[in-house]
């Protein structure tokens, strides 16, 4: 299938004390991928630091292949709540596809072509970068032993009980076709770390094409403000109530990706809510 040269690409980095790392990162972004029209939006979550001023320095004093964007939140939204200011902004703004790029270097901007070119190619609906794809790759790119086994212990449980076959489910560098963004009620999602989860369990439910990708690991001295055992236990959370939801245990609305029918009172009684 023939990429399509003209879609309208936008470039999300949500940043939280990231006045070390933010610059640079925009300035590894590779300037080859001008030839789509591309735009970089840079959210600062309220940051403590001069975040939000490094940032608004790259708009103002620094040449750059792209047209850049700087917001910043008053009050913090969280990391789940700063990705629903971008992809709704990517939505508003009719790009074609948003990615995802952190503001702390942990993930690495020289992979966006790679990463695009399924969804340039309409080969996908989702990318998702994976630091596990190659063996030990993870370990040897500096991730700690307990969070390379608490990752493979969490994605073995997730994908038998999603019947999936990802080989990551916790790494935040994605790419997102934003139509597909349109389909699911991504807006629902928690506002913490496990919206990463919830979204690709939308996705799933959605019928939408998953594409995994391998990226290279870097753990360098950035801050990690995510308690590991909370998240573990609300991603478990999270992956038991989609399936309770099949069964008609329970019922969320972030999960129900189908139109209601006649044999579901859960999806029956919520549509008649609408």
């Amino acid at each position: 299938m023939q990429r399509d040269q003209k879609k309208r690409i936008l470039i999300f980095v949500p940043a939280y004390n990231a006045e070390r790392t933010v610059q640079q990162v925009v300035a590894r972004i590779p300037a080859p991928l001008a030839e789509h029209e591309t735009h970089i939006l840079i959210v600062d979550d309220s940051s403590q630091d001069g975040t939000f001023e490094r940032a608004h320095d790259i708009s103002t004093k620094h040449s750059s292949a792209f047209p850049i964007t700087v917001l910043r939140n008053s009050i913090n939204q969280g990391y789940g709540g700063n990705q629903k200011i971008g992809f709704h902004f990517a939505i508003q703004n009719h790009f074609d596809i948003v990615a995802l790029l952190h503001g702390d270097g942990q993930y690495a901007p020289e992979c966006l072509p790679e990463l695009l070119d399924p969804l340039l190619r309409n080969e996908a609906d989702a990318v998702l970068g994976s630091r596990m794809m190659a063996r030990f790759a993870a370990l040897r790119g500096g991730m700690p032993l307990y969070k390379y086994v608490g990752n493979k212990i969490l994605t073995r449980f997730q994908n038998r009980l999603l019947k999936a076959s990802l080989s990551e489910f916790h790494c935040g560098y994605r790419l997102y076709s934003v139509e597909a963004l349109r389909r699911i009620p991504f807006d629902r999602n928690t506002s913490d770390f496990h919206f990463d989860t919830e979204i690709i369990i939308q996705l799933m439910r959605a019928g939408l094409r998953i594409k995994e990708l391998p990226i290279p690991t870097y753990y360098g001295d950035e801050i990690c403000h995510v308690n590991g055992i909370w998240y573990a236990f609300h991603v478990v959370k999270a992956t038991l109530l989609s399936r309770a939801q099949d069964y008609g245990i329970r019922y969320e609305r972030k999960f129900d990706m189908a139109l209601p029918t006649a044999n579901d009172p859960f999806r029956r009684a919520e549509a008649d809510e609408r």
